[in-house]
């Protein structure tokens, strides 16, 4: 029995949405590869979402060293601790999503990890940057935290490739029990590998199209065997302290002035898990959701929430997230572009050291958190 789903729009309507297959599972592997964000980075991991970068489609995986390609994974991904992530997608039509599917996978990662190198990744990588004119280190720069050396994160991935640290994820716009069952198993029983699946499913009309993913398969059990409980709590106190230490005095100065000044603006501060770096984040809550303008993180950026403005009035309209962004880049030494309109783009905090530039950091916010007022 298919589902439906129900918006209710600015007129106070209510739009009734229907559950609807993708037409082929290329239109469904096109979506992973344009956008990869609904692989819910999230859901995988709440206190460190993951984000992803896309190595290349159709990769192909030899049976041995130095050997032709027999089999071709739908997608390989890499999160930004240098997780490789393997994807296979099945629309719930294809009678293999039952069992058959499980074998192929399990292929893919026991021969990917003994017989890709890192220089096939990097070079199959560096093909699919030239064929879609992107400029593969910034494509890197953007997913890691920090501006780490490029060549350290490559080392990074093959290492969990070679300690067989993977992710296998299979992607279908509905995971039969069976499967789930099997996904669930396996991530329990799998260390240091993870094994997941992600449900898609498709609601729409004629002028409307949602899409909603659900990770599968972390049951508590997994989580406690893979450590995923093991992220730090960061306080005031450490914040700061690791900031300083990575990025000096300036920097701590700076945020308390941001934290002084809006102060009287938010609800309150959020701190986050991150295992590695930590995370800042003035939460302004209203009567019917929460407002999370940016969050300043330990490795001493400033990542501005477009991702999250987007989905919510009044910046959800593209011409008031544009005006945002103008009035960034006006703040000498920002340039983000026009492209990063929906993401998560950073600046640097120590670009705000000049009193004339963090005063103009500081009008943009109190302007936003002013219309967010406005509109409560």
């Amino acid at each position: 029995m298919k589902e439906q789903i129900f918006i209710l729009n600015k007129n106070q309507s209510l739009v009734e949405l229907n559950e609807s297959e993708f037409v082929t599972e290329n239109q469904f592997q096109e979506l992973l590869e344009n956008y990869p964000e609904l692989i819910s980075g999230s859901q995988i991991n709440p206190d460190n979402p993951r984000k992803w970068l896309l190595v290349s489609r159709e990769i192909g995986v030899p049976n041995e060293e130095y050997g032709n390609n027999i089999w071709s994974l739908d997608h390989l991904f890499i999160d930004q601790d240098g997780i490789p992530t393997l994807v296979e997608v099945k629309r719930s039509t294809d009678t293999r999503i039952r069992r058959e599917v499980v074998g192929q996978m399990l292929d893919y990662a026991a021969n990917a990890i003994t017989y890709w190198s890192i220089n096939e990744i990097r070079d199959k990588f560096d093909k699919y940057c030239e064929s879609n004119n992107i400029n593969p280190e910034i494509k890197i720069q953007e997913l890691i935290e920090d501006n780490s050396d490029i060549e350290k994160f490559w080392d990074t991935v093959a290492t969990n490739l070679q300690a067989g640290k993977i992710r296998m994820l299979f992607v279908a716009d509905k995971i039969p029990k069976e499967l789930k069952r099997i996904i669930e198993f396996l991530n329990e029983q799998m260390t240091p590998a993870e094994v997941l699946g992600l449900e898609i499913k498709q609601f729409g009309n004629q002028s409307i199209k949602t899409l909603v993913p659900r990770v599968i398969g972390q049951t508590s059990s997994a989580q406690m065997k893979k450590g995923l409980k093991g992220y730090n709590q960061w306080t005031e106190e450490t914040f700061f302290e690791e900031l300083e230490r990575r990025n000096g005095k300036i920097a701590g100065d700076i945020v308390r002035k941001i934290i002084v000044h809006l102060e009287n603006k938010v609800s309150h501060f959020w701190f986050g898990k991150g295992k590695r770096s930590g995370s800042l984040v003035p939460v302004l809550d209203l009567s019917y959701t929460s407002h999370f303008p940016f969050a300043i993180w330990t490795y001493g950026k400033i990542e501005i929430y477009f991702q999250w403005y987007k989905d919510k009035p009044p910046f959800d309209s593209i011409e008031t997230r544009k005006k945002i962004l103008n009035k960034l880049n006006e703040i000498k030494g920002v340039n983000i572009s026009e492209n990063k309109i929906n993401k998560r783009p950073s600046i640097d905090i120590k670009l705000l050291e000049e009193k004339s530039e963090y005063d103009k950091f500081i009008k943009i916010y109190d302007w936003f958190f002013n219309e967010l007022e406005k509109n409560g």
